[in-house]
């Protein structure tokens, strides 16, 4: 098919003036005219009706604003823009808030600089955000005054800012500054020279034959530009779209015509300012004299209440939506209200996703329904629609099931359809290409542009009989069994099964076809997967259904792929027969829904308290599957309640749950419940200004790079020693390389202080506080004595473990930095336990400190989703770089590069380069990254475990895959390596042990999920780890149990293997145990030398450097024990 305008004669825009001719036989001119303008016009004939009503659903009056109120607010803050803002070539403002009895007026009073509006969603990641206000190079931002804590809070460590001096109403106006700030969302290198490359072909086949014509589109005309948008970016990188009056203008006059708008109408805001389809729904409204009604997001999730507010308190008579929001409404409601035989509503026009079947339309239509309803199909790259297609009332009230065509192209707007070889087609199928001689938006870099320019859309269709039918997106064609699959095809026959409601496909990590169904009857998988095989081919019938009970959507409206693949991640069918009613029925629940789980349900017996659900014959993806069952049993998400799960027993399960969901009162992390979970939540405060608590300074370094010597030591032994060839000279000859192992014996020569005396309670914030005489240490056999020297209140539990960092140029002296779940992160004296800095994060921190190359910054991950650089003397915050969810990994250092590396419950792993503040790469690891990443120097490899059950070997260089194990079971434990071996713990009870090139060397099993990292002796010829059986494990690295030592409770911190002089130079092990006892081994024989009681639970893993111990306690303290021997007690 020729690409043809639709003013220009051909079959389809035939049909299209036809249409607009029966419709109102307007002429519509184009030139020259402003969204504004159409306002304006509109504002003058009907200045006194109402142009906006703004209902919050909440049974309080409606706020209303006319015409004459929005034209003055809009004209007084371009006013207030104009004489605040200094405008460069291109004219744009941002606009960050919510939906609002004042959102179009400020829309307006941008428009009517005249500059373009870049609207930032609230809600959006503020990576993102941050991404496409660099990416526009935008100057100023207006932030509605209550939001302004939010995107502070937000954009504090991201964006350099000034908030200038006046503000106007509810507006608070920004100037944002570009020097310094580096943006990057992370696509691997390869992708993202991809997406570059396939711009820039698609580009150049475009432009193809439009240079000749020196007729250009030009971006810094003044009254060029209306708005900026970004695509969504869920197929490569987002684009930023730049569009123009002359491309939105015709949508805006075409509808008002197509779809007959008087000054009696009320159309509904539907979409968010950042999907381009609002800006038709605004200015259709605000250009025909309607009224639009605008609803806060809060309202749009609940259908029933949606419902209510559009159709009976306000009649609303134009709907413009996608067919998943619609959806969300249900077939029950869509045909009593929305779609009923009464309904105001007159026009319904569906759009931005594959249009329902004639058959689902139909059982949405109520008995003598005469809503018009329209096909319309568009692109974000040639804002908004392009095609319209009205369903004809015969074909509505017919029986046959026939495909629903694109329809006709909009006026000024020019389709083409390309075949594989890139010519245009007349017959047969291929690719869509949209543009037209205004309709062409600037993306990204562009600022000029050929009229006429084409855009590939990426959806491809079928022409036939003279009709243009969707097929899907290119990225939905999949090869399966050998053969080519449409998953669409899949969707559309799901969907017309009698039962399904609704329903969604995904084709999850490229493996399997998955089947996400809402049912209208409770129907049984079974059911639906014969009817599927009666009418699918076998290569198209999916591998897995999921019941659910909705759909998830995006802020636009449409399927969110991305939650659809986290619910199948943890095998989520919430389709639980009932609710809880309270406490008294939560352990006769649990019973049924354990039973249910391990596919028990007949079984009439109890469920014995002790009993262990891996141990009961459950694995990871029914321990996934019991998650969500008692979630949606009880209503909400209980933090930590997996881990409880895979490690606990029922009983446990169920005090878990009674803590979470009934608290008498603000508990800390109590030590009656062992299985380790989630501390509670700190609030919903902001984050912040960021300013750290600075108590004493620790020694000044000139510059961030400076490079000094030190050495750290952390959790699992792990020992690192930097530029320490001066520092260490008593200890003998010492290689300046960028890392060297020390042994517990040299470090002793580092400190020399004798035990002091316990500090008296400090006056101010995180004191010291003095452990009192009346708390007598254990001690077991041996000549090992544990004595507290100090304990320093952390405000919350403390799971993170400590980092000790002595400097060179501040010996004797060393640090110790830890956070913890009351958003803190101090950095204390290790002698006296005094605070010398304390820094405040946006949210909980359960990840430990790492060190930098240099010694001047500490990484840390947070519960936010931000990994915060801070600077190692005073705690001041360097650079925060943000994922897209909570980061409970610890980082891990390169000392050839620098670089850090650490995963995320995104399901990424990041390298990071502190120094240039940038993502280096990012990698898709198919699970949630909870434990922290592990480092070979020879071979070069990086390790990476998720709770999906992979084990990765990762080349640090480049982010790629060197190789995967999959190990069947989620993995909580760190990976360690030694010269010959990576060791890691999982869920199952095993130990795994593989060589650096991915093969099995060997397993170890106990009796429960290991939760504990291994540790390796210095002579690297044994391994240490806990168990959730209640044992520290010595095993060789062959595989052969050495010995093992039973405690009182469950093990989940990883020991600290050392050697420590002042108690006879004896290779001792450090460990702690849930119930909050320390123990301290022989670590030849396992034999107990010395055990202590601490008050609290411990999650923490003990850091020994000497002769102290380094622990945090669910007491909320940080403790330090003296290891005394001999003549020291």
């Amino acid at each position: 098919m020729r690409a043809r305008e639709a003013r220009d004669g051909d079959t389809w825009a035939g049909c299209a003036q036809t249409e607009i001719s029966a419709a109102s036989g307007v002429q519509m001119n184009f030139g020259g005219m402003a969204l504004q303008e159409l306002v304006h016009q509109a504002a003058s004939t009907y200045s006194d009706r109402t142009a906006v009503c703004f209902d919050e659903g909440n049974g309080q009056p409606p706020l209303y604003c006319t015409y004459e109120t929005l034209v003055r607010a809009a004209s007084e803050l371009s006013s207030f823009l104009l004489l605040h803002c200094d405008f460069g070539e291109i004219r744009e403002v941002g606009l960050y808030c919510r939906p609002g009895i004042n959102l179009p007026s400020w829309i307006l009073g941008i428009l009517q600089v005249p500059a373009a509006y870049a609207p930032i969603d609230p809600d959006s990641p503020p990576g993102l955000s941050v991404y496409f206000m660099k990416k526009c190079n935008l100057k100023y931002i207006l932030v509605e005054k209550q939001q302004i804590n939010k995107f502070t809070s937000s954009y504090e460590t991201l964006l350099n800012y000034d908030m200038l001096a006046v503000a106007h109403n509810d507006l608070v106006l920004l100037q944002l500054h570009w020097d310094n700030v580096e943006v990057s969302l992370m696509l691997s290198d390869r992708k993202e020279k991809c997406e570059k490359d396939k711009v820039a072909k698609n580009t150049n086949c475009e432009k193809s034959g439009e240079d000749r014509a020196e007729e250009r589109l030009d971006a810094r005309q003044k009254r060029c530009l209306a708005y900026v948008l970004h695509t969504s970016g869920t197929t490569g990188l987002p684009k930023v779209v730049r569009v123009p009056h002359a491309c939105i203008v015709p949508n805006i006059q075409h509808f008002r015509v197509l779809f007959e708008i008087t000054h009696e109408d009320v159309l509904f805001l539907a979409s968010p300012l950042t999907f381009d389809p609002s800006a038709v729904e605004i200015f259709v409204a605000l250009s025909s004299g309607a009224s639009l009604l605008v609803v806060p997001a809060s309202v749009k999730v609940l259908p029933s209440k949606l419902a209510a507010v559009l159709f009976s308190h306000h009649r609303v008579t134009v709907l413009q939506a996608t067919p998943t929001l619609l959806r969300r409404f249900g077939s029950q409601l869509i045909k009593s209200t929305v779609l009923s035989n009464s309904t105001s509503l007159r026009v319904l026009a569906l759009g931005g996703e594959a249009f329902p079947s004639l058959t689902v339309l139909r059982s949405w239509r109520g008995v003598g329904n005469k809503t018009q309803i329209f096909n319309i199909y568009g692109i974000t790259e040639v804002s908004s629609w392009a095609t319209f297609y009205r369903i004809p009332e015969e074909t509505l009230n017919s029986k046959c099931e026939l495909p629903v065509p694109l329809g006709f192209p909009l006026p000024g707007t020019a389709v083409e359809v390309r075949g594989p070889d890139g010519f245009a087609i007349q017959e047969g199928s291929g690719q869509v290409f949209l543009g037209g001689r205004y309709r062409v938006c600037f993306l990204d870099d562009e600022v000029t542009v050929p009229r006429g320019t084409m855009r590939a859309t990426g959806d491809f269709v079928t022409l036939r009989d003279g009709g243009m039918f969707f097929l899907g997106r290119g990225d939905s064609q999949i090869k399966r069994h050998g053969r080519r699959l449409n998953t669409e095809l899949v969707r559309q026959v799901a969907e017309g099964l009698q039962q399904v409601e609704s329903c969604a496909v995904t084709w999850y990590n490229q493996e399997q076809l998955i089947l996400f169904v809402v049912s209208r009857d409770g129907l049984v998988k079974d059911d639906i997967f014969k009817e599927l095989q009666k009418r699918l081919p076998s290569h198209a019938v999916p591998d897995e259904l999921v019941l659910v009970d909705s759909l998830p959507f995006t802020s636009h409206g449409k399927i969110d792929v991305s939650e659809l693949n986290k619910v199948y991640l943890n095998y989520t069918n919430l389709k639980s027969e009932c609710k809880l009613n309270g406490k008294e029925e939560l352990w006769e629940k649990l019973q049924h829904l354990w039973k249910s789980a391990l596919g028990l349900s007949g079984d009439p017996l109890q469920v014995p308290g002790e009993s262990v659900f891996l141990n009961s014959g459950g694995d990871s993806l029914k321990a996934t599957r019991l998650l969500s069952q008692i979630e949606n049993l009880v209503g909400t998400s209980v933090p930590g309640l997996l881990e409880v799960i895979l490690g606990s027993s029922i009983s446990e399960i169920y005090s878990h749950l009674l803590q979470a969901l009934f608290p008498d009162e603000d508990l800390t992390c109590g030590k009656n419940f062992a299985p380790k979970r989630k501390c509670s939540d700190v609030g919903n405060e902001e984050e912040t200004s960021g300013k750290s608590f600075h108590r004493e300074s620790v020694v000044s370094l000139n510059c961030d790079t400076e490079m000094s010597a030190f050495t750290a030591l952390s959790r699992g032994s792990q020992i690192l020693s930097l530029n320490t060839a001066g520092f260490l000279t008593e200890l003998g000859p010492c290689p300046a390389a960028c890392s060297d192992l020390v042994s517990q014996t040299d470090i002793q020569k580092m400190e020399h202080l004798p035990p002091a005396a316990l500090a008296g309670p400090a006056k101010d914030l995180a004191c010291v506080v003095a452990v009192p005489g009346a708390e007598t240490p254990a001690t077991g056999p041996g000549r090992v004595e544990l004595r507290v020297r100090w304990r320093s209140d952390a405000g919350r539990c403390v799971d993170a473990s400590p980092l000790v960092v002595a400097v060179a140029a501040a010996a004797p002296s060393a640090t110790v930095y830890i956070g913890s779940h009351s958003r803190k992160v101090l950095a204390l004296d290790l002698s006296s336990g005094k605070v010398k800095w304390e820094q405040t994060l946006g949210d909980r921190v359960e990840s430990s400190a790492c060190v930098s190359r240099c010694g001047n910054f500490i990484v840390v991950g947070c519960y936010n989703g931000l990994v915060y650089v801070l600077r190692s003397n005073n705690g001041e915050k360097y650079w925060a770089f943000t994922t897209e969810d909570a980061v409970k990994s610890s980082a891990t250092m390169d000392p050839t590069t620098g670089h850090f590396y650490i995963g995320s419950h995104d399901q990424h792993a990041y390298a990071l380069d502190i120094y240039k503040k940038k993502c280096v790469w990012k990698l898709k690891c198919k699970g949630t990254v909870f434990a922290s990443p592990c480092l070979s120097l020879t071979p070069h490899h990086l390790y990476f475990a998720t709770l999906g059950g992979l084990l990765l070997a990762i080349n640090p260089a480049t982010g790629s895959r060197v190789w995967r194990r999959r190990c069947g079971k989620p993995l909580f434990s760190s990976p360690r390596c030694c010269l010959q071996y990576v060791c890691i713990g999982c869920v199952d009870g095993n130990l795994l042990c593989f060589t650096h090139f991915g093969e099995q060397v060997w397993q170890f099993s106990t009796s429960a999920p290991i939760f504990s990292s291994p540790c390796t002796s210095a002579s690297e010829q044994e391994v240490f780890f806990g168990s959730h059986d209640g044992s520290v494990y010595c095993c060789d690295m062959r595989g052969q149990l050495r010995w093992r030592f039973e405690t009182a409770s469950r093990v989940y911190a990883t020991p600290f293997a050392f050697r420590d002089c002042r108690c006879g130079r004896e290779a001792l092990l450090a460990a702690a145990s849930t119930d909050g006892k320390l123990w301290v081994l022989d670590s030849e024989s396992g034999h107990l030398r010395s055990v202590y009681q601490l008050p609290g639970e411990v999650f923490s893993s003990p850091v020994v450097w000497a002769s102290r111990l380094v622990v945090g306690c669910r007491d909320n303290h940080v403790y330090c024990l003296d290891l005394l021997g001999g003549s020291q007690k």
